[in-house]
C-alpha cells in the first residue's frame, strides 16, 4: 500500500510498507536514477529517491531555480510521508535542499527527520568553494562526459547536450545560494567523507559541526560517486539510526 497522494517528487510513491523511510536525494546534473542500484530498503526502512524537477521523467518541469525553492517544494511533497520516523541522505550539493528542507520543516512545525546524512559536500556557509562552480561551460561537459564514462556508458552527443543542460540548470542554483551563518539543527547529524574522493577533503567537511549539537564524521571507502553502488559500509551506517 502506497501514500494515497501521488507526487511527481518520487520515481515510486512511498509505501506503508515499512515503518520508517529514508529520503535520499541526488547531486548537480543527477536525478533519483542516481540511486537506481541501492535496494528498495535498508532493515526497517525503506529506500525512498527524490526525482528533482528539470530532468529524467520531469524533464518538462521547470526548473526550481534556487535551493530554497527547491526545499520549498520537497517540504510540500513530503508533508503527506512524515506519518512514520524518517531520515534525509544528500549527497554533494543534494546535502543542501536537504538541509534546508529540515530548517523549513522546523519553522512550520512539522516533523523533522530522525537524522540527516550529508555526503561529500561542504557545509552550507562554505558551499561556495565548491570548484566546479568556476568551470567553464567547455569544461562541465568535459565533467558529463567524464562522469558517464565512469559509470560504464558510451555517451552518444545528444546525451551529454542533455546532461550538460541540467547540470548547468543546477549550478546556477547553486551559485545563488547563501548561507552565511550556521542554522543549528534539532536533529543528528551524520557528515560521510569518502575516503579516496578528489573533491572535497575531510577538512572542508568540518564547517558542519555548527549545524547541530550532535554531529559525527564517518570515513567510508570509496570516492565520489561510489555510494551510486551502495557499498555495505555506506548500508552499515544508514542502518544506524533506527
Amino acid at each position: 500500500m502506497t501514500v494515497s497522494t501521488v507526487s511527481p517528487w518520487f520515481i515510486r510513491q512511498p509505501s506503508t510498507a515499512h515503518p520508517s523511510r529514508i529520503f535520499c536525494l541526488p547531486f548537480s546534473g543527477a536525478g533519483a536514477s542516481a540511486f537506481n542500484g541501492w535496494p528498495a530498503a535498508l532493515g526497517d526502512a525503506e529506500i525512498c529517491p527524490v526525482q528533482f524537477p528539470g530532468r529524467e521523467n520531469r524533464l518538462a518541469h521547470p526548473h526550481y531555480g534556487t535551493y530554497e525553492n527547491l526545499a520549498d517544494g520537497l517540504v510540500e511533497a513530503l508533508s503527506p510521508t512524515l506519518d512514520r520516523p524518517f531520515a534525509l541522505f544528500g549527497h554533494c550539493a543534494g546535502a543542501l535542499p536537504a538541509f534546508e528542507a529540515v530548517v523549513r520543516l522546523a519553522a512550520r512545525g512539522l516533523p523533522g527527520p530522525e537524522c540527516l546524512f550529508v555526503s561529500g559536500q561542504p557545509a552550507p556557509h562554505d558551499a561556495s568553494r565548491d570548484r566546479m562552480l568556476a568551470m567553464s561551460e567547455p569544461e562541465l561537459r568535459q565533467e558529463v562526459e567524464t562522469f558517464l564514462r565512469g559509470r560504464g556508458i558510451d555517451p552518444r552527443p545528444d546525451m551529454i547536450d542533455m546532461g550538460l543542460s541540467v547540470l548547468l540548470d543546477d549550478h546556477a542554483a547553486a551559485a545563488r545560494y547563501r548561507r552565511s551563518e550556521p542554522v543549528r539543527l534539532a536533529c543528528p547529524i551524520v557528515v560521510v567523507h569518502w575516503r579516496d574522493d578528489p573533491e572535497v577533503s575531510l577538512d572542508e567537511l568540518a564547517g558542519w559541526r555548527h549545524y547541530s549539537d550532535s554531529v559525527q564524521f564517518r570515513v567510508v571507502a570509496g570516492g565520489h560517486y561510489d555510494f551510486m553502488d551502495a557499498p555495505d559500509e555506506l548500508r552499515d551506517l544508514l542502518t544506524t539510526w533506527r
